[in-house]
């Protein structure tokens, strides 16, 4: 697998230089040994307690990218997946700790509970004072004699950091860490492991399948499932860190991405997990975010904290850290607005039947739906992958709604499908069957027969997509059938759409559409999913 890297031996080095020079002046790193890689506060003046963490590396934006006011005073950054040495740990207590002491929160993993103890006594040795909290958040293991230490952690280093920068003393620091530590509980799931900068992907899960309570290094997860729906998934894993939490009273959540899953999949878990019991209790809600990510890790992670008066003021309390994902009250029930009255064209025309009509439609509409998969295929070739996605849904809108079509009123069926291609269809090819039959209605309103009023559709669709026959759209299969409906009927449209269709994979330059962007080599030999999926509806329309 490709990375953006020079040398994988001086990767961490080189991230911790990008991090620092785009901070805008805000991180400064410890200079002179490259073994050791410290970020802290440029504006750091030894005054207060100082917070410190760290760990491996290859779960950024934590630990550097949480120093700041209010957090972190200073980062150790080891190797990837790896604990930095006890002297980085060492040199980053040095580097920031004043009178006032110096807090080390630490992951429960063995590497850096050594080499953060060693360090941590080197500098007690040193007449320093340091105080330790390590957080064990993974709830994954039922009674686990050593929990790991997963993105729960963040919400200690915020309470930390905001007791730290209150001017509150040492003792009281390492209490609000410990009290955190105490409350928060964690638990992942993924879909595909993480792959180390440089190396091959690792493929250890079939398609379909997903590692519950995985930690943050890659390793497996103590369950495989079957990845369920995000609904019933949520409920699982709340389920399992109710069990760990108290029965009742306010809770924080962290919904946390574990580096490779999208922004719409973080968006709907979390909406997944708000809307189960335990997250009813959720107050304050942190992401969805990447916060303590995994490399490319596809997966999330879900931490939760009881919330008091004084954890509250913590979580809240503004930051000037920029990678932070800021706490926000949660709204129950979410907040909704009535669609505009003008949106509503007056009443609905009343239902009437037709037989061959809704024959029509169920034909129509079946054929688009059972080549929905051939045209994502192509459209993955030359497009975004949903050509059959949008003309299938599209299709379904209208079945679902047949019986309940002026399907006896040709105008008025037209212009009832528009209305509801235009809320229903996606994309650009949603809104061009929308022109469409908006325009083939108004001319079938003004007394045409139906090919004159198609060809008036054409001529609309053409003036507002700007596309022309020749440029290799849905046009190119759509123009030739509807000059051979008049006089050859369905069969010969079904034909010559094919033949429209087939004639667009020997056209190397698209006018519009994702397609224009791509060169002519990637368009030779591909037939335009739009033209074929016009090809698709004419062949059905002729069959039945």
């Amino acid at each position: 697998m490709a990375h953006f890297i020079n040398d994988r031996a001086a990767l961490v080095a080189e991230a911790v230089d990008g991090l620092v020079a785009g901070s805008g002046g805000r991180l400064a790193r410890l200079d002179g040994d490259p073994s050791i890689r410290v970020v802290l506060r440029a504006d750091w003046r030894a005054d207060r307690v100082a917070v410190v963490s760290g760990g491996g590396s290859g779960h950024e934006p934590a630990h550097a990218g949480f120093v700041g006011p209010g957090l972190l005073t200073a980062a150790v950054c080891g190797d990837v997946f790896a604990s930095p040495s006890v002297d980085a740990v060492l040199a980053g207590i040095l580097a920031v700790t004043g009178p006032a002491g110096c807090l080390l929160i630490i992951k429960n993993y063995a590497g850096d509970r050594l080499n953060f103890g060693l360090a941590a006594e080197r500098a007690r040795a040193r007449g320093l004072a340091v105080e330790t909290v390590t957080v064990a958040d993974d709830v994954a293991i039922p009674g686990a004699a050593q929990p790991r230490g997963i993105a729960g952690t963040l919400l200690v280093h915020k309470a930390a950091g905001f007791a730290a920068e209150s001017g509150r003393p040492l003792a009281e620091v390492a209490q609000a860490a410990r009290a955190a530590a105490a409350g928060v509980r964690s638990l992942g799931i993924a879909v595909s492991g993480c792959t180390m900068p440089g190396g091959a992907a690792e493929a250890r899960l079939a398609p379909g399948e997903a590692e519950l309570g995985l930690g943050i290094h890659g390793e497996p997860g103590i369950e495989r499932i079957a990845l369920p729906p995000a609904g019933d998934l949520a409920r699982l894993m709340t389920a399992r860190l109710a069990g760990a939490l108290p029965q009742d009273g306010p809770l924080a959540l962290l919904v946390n991405n574990l580096g490779g899953t999208t922004a719409l999949e973080m968006q709907v878990l979390t909406g997944a997990v708000l809307a189960t019991p335990l997250g009813a209790r959720v107050r304050l809600l942190l992401g969805p975010a990447a916060a303590m990510t995994a490399l490319d890790m596809h997966g999330a992670s879900l931490s939760l904290m009881p919330l008091d008066a004084a954890m509250e003021r913590a979580l809240t309390a503004p930051t000037e850290v920029p990678a932070w994902p800021q706490a926000v009250p949660v709204a129950a029930p979410a907040a909704t607005r009535p669609l505009p009255d003008r949106l509503d064209r007056g009443p609905a025309p009343a239902p009437s039947h037709d037989p061959a009509v809704a024959a029509a439609l169920d034909a129509l509409c079946g054929g688009l739906i059972a080549a929905e998969a051939e045209l994502n295929a192509l459209d993955a070739r030359v497009g975004d992958g949903d050509t059959g996605t949008t003309f299938a849904s599209a299709a379904r809108a209208v079945l679902a709604e047949r019986d309940r079509l002026p399907q006896a009123e040709p105008a008025a069926l037209c212009r009832a499908l528009a209305d509801r291609l235009a809320r229903v269809a996606g994309g650009s090819s949603g809104v061009l069957m929308a022109i469409f039959a908006e325009a083939t209605g108004s001319g079938l309103a003004q007394g045409k027969g139906w090919p004159a009023a198609l060809e008036a559709g054409v001529v609309r669709l053409q003036a507002h997509g700007g596309a022309r026959p020749g440029d290799r759209t849905l046009l190119d299969a759509l123009v030739p059938a509807l000059q051979a409906l008049p006089t050859g009927g369905l069969a010969a449209a079904a034909r010559a759409a094919e033949a429209g269709a087939a004639a667009t994979a020997r056209m190397t330059r698209a006018a519009t559409g994702r397609s224009s962007y791509l060169a002519a080599a990637d368009l030779a030999g591909v037939e335009d999913p739009g033209a074929v999926a016009v090809a698709r509806a004419f062949a059905a329309l002729a069959r039945a």
